[in-house]
């Protein structure tokens, strides 16, 4: 059975799909009352759920009249991947890796496979380390990891 977080997530995600210029605005109250919980509960699953790193841009107001705009930001492909791996810093939680290979995916720079054992290979089970030295070692791993993809399909090494 699904949870109520992975619900609302279907239906805001049906609604981006849906929408003809990829951007929806609602109201907090409104999609609280649809699923029969509390806001915070919407509040969670937006960000959580709706990050950058998984490729949404949210604009919020709150307040009487208030509302959440969520858009789909530009597709990531093999040119941007330089900034990317900048963007990764020196240190980077395990969600947020996450978000970024959910991303790359989600726009067709990593297969579904190539995907999956770069998370395997950053995971927190795998690197058992303390922080903050485990995330530091999951910044380098990640931006090794994408630098050779981007070589790799860039041509620039066989």
């Amino acid at each position: 059975m699904r949870s109520t977080a992975d619900l609302i997530e279907a239906y805001l995600s049906d609604l981006l799909a849906k929408s003809a210029n990829g951007v929806i605005e609602v109201q907090r109250s409104d999609l609280a009352e649809l699923f029969s919980c509390v806001p915070s509960q919407i509040n969670y699953v937006i960000a959580t759920r709706f990050t950058l790193e998984r490729g949404y841009i949210v604009e919020s107001k709150r307040g009487g009249g208030g509302y959440i705009r969520i858009r789909r930001a530009a597709t990531v492909d093999l040119s941007e991947m330089k900034q990317l791996i900048r963007d990764v810093g020196d240190r980077i939680a395990q969600r947020e890796a996450e978000g970024i290979l959910w991303r790359l995916e989600t726009d067709g720079v990593l297969s579904s496979r190539e995907a999956s054992m770069l998370r395997t290979a950053i995971s927190r089970d795998v690197l058992v380390l303390p922080l903050p030295e485990r995330d530091m070692l999951r910044a380098r791993l990640l931006a090794a990891m994408l630098a050779a993809v981007y070589m790799h399909r860039d041509g620039k090494s066989g």
